[in-house]
């Protein structure tokens, strides 16, 4: 099972702006999706930011640095975007991780393997 997770890299603020301090006009943020499948760990993201626009009027939450703060924002996002669609994106890329459709090849002679470094001696 895919486990999901929402990170706020970061939010761009208006220092003032209809009258309310921190108004947040940007959100930069990362969805991932982690699996465990036979012992190994599979992953895969998306990044992306979000633009908002604060109306006078509309009810306004105050920035706070807090986990109660960043949940408001993630609902925020979870608002603007396609949530769902984001989860089989992220779905897909890591069943191809699981699942190979693809490899890569290469000739050896062009690429040589990089030596090993040999043990330092004391």
């Amino acid at each position: 099972m895919i486990k999901y997770k929402w990170t706020i890299n970061q939010m761009n603020a208006h220092i003032e702006a209809e009258g309310e301090q921190n108004v947040i006009f940007t959100v930069h943020w990362t969805y991932s999706g982690s699996e465990e499948s036979g012992g190994k760990m599979y992953s895969a993201s998306s990044i992306g930011a979000q633009g908002f626009t604060y109306v006078k009027g509309e009810p306004f939450i105050p920035y706070d640095n807090t986990e109660a703060f960043e949940q408001v924002v993630i609902g925020w996002l979870q608002s603007a975007l396609d949530e769902t669609a984001m989860q089989a994106n992220l779905a897909a890329q890591i069943a191809k991780q699981i699942t190979p459709v693809n490899e890569d090849l290469y000739f050896t002679w062009q690429n040589p393997p990089v030596p090993p470094v040999p043990p330092v001696e004391e």
